[in-house]
């Protein structure tokens, strides 16, 4: 195991952060996002080879601006967050190509007791007094039995800008 002597240890900032996402329903694009973002995350830019990435988000806070689409988002058949409360994403890895510094942040995510392995390249920039990592992903909403057999397209794109500080 990789020596954490060095390595700075960051809380995710809230109010500084977005998780969106969107995704097509009946061919027209629905946004929404989430809130509640909570974590930690260990980080050297030396080497972020051995950073480590553990975040969860209140999944009762999906928000589409429709409030009606949004009760039906929380419920049993989508998020059900009754019973679901937090949607987690655990690192297992992060590769950095050694050609061009691009980072690929790898690890578990889970929705709904769900948990599948995924993985997209993401950015980090020194931001004040701490870091701003930027990545989007697309993952399959079946993979995790969100939303069953509806109208809306199996893949959504799901896109973060995480603030982290001390």
């Amino acid at each position: 195991m990789p020596s954490l002597l060095g390595v700075a240890q960051y809380k995710v900032v809230d109010s500084k952060s977005s998780v969106k996402f969107n995704i097509r329903n009946f061919g027209i694009g629905i946004s929404g996002a989430f809130t509640g973002l909570e974590g930690d995350i260990s980080f050297d830019p030396k080497n972020p080879a051995n950073a480590t990435f553990r975040v969860t988000i209140d999944a009762g806070s999906v928000n589409t601006d429709n409030s009606l689409r949004d009760g039906h988002l929380k419920g049993e058949s989508y998020f059900n967050v009754a019973q679901y409360k937090r949607i987690s994403f655990q690192s297992t890895k992060i590769s950095v190509t050694p050609n061009t510094g691009a980072l690929v942040l790898y690890g578990k995510l889970t929705i709904k007791n769900h948990t599948q392995d995924i993985s997209f390249p993401f950015t980090a920039e020194p931001s004040g007094d701490g870091w701003l990592f930027k990545g989007s992903v697309t993952i399959n909403r079946r993979d995790f039995e969100v939303g069953g057999f509806s109208t809306i397209s199996d893949n959504a794109t799901v896109t973060l800008s995480v603030f982290v500080g001390k």
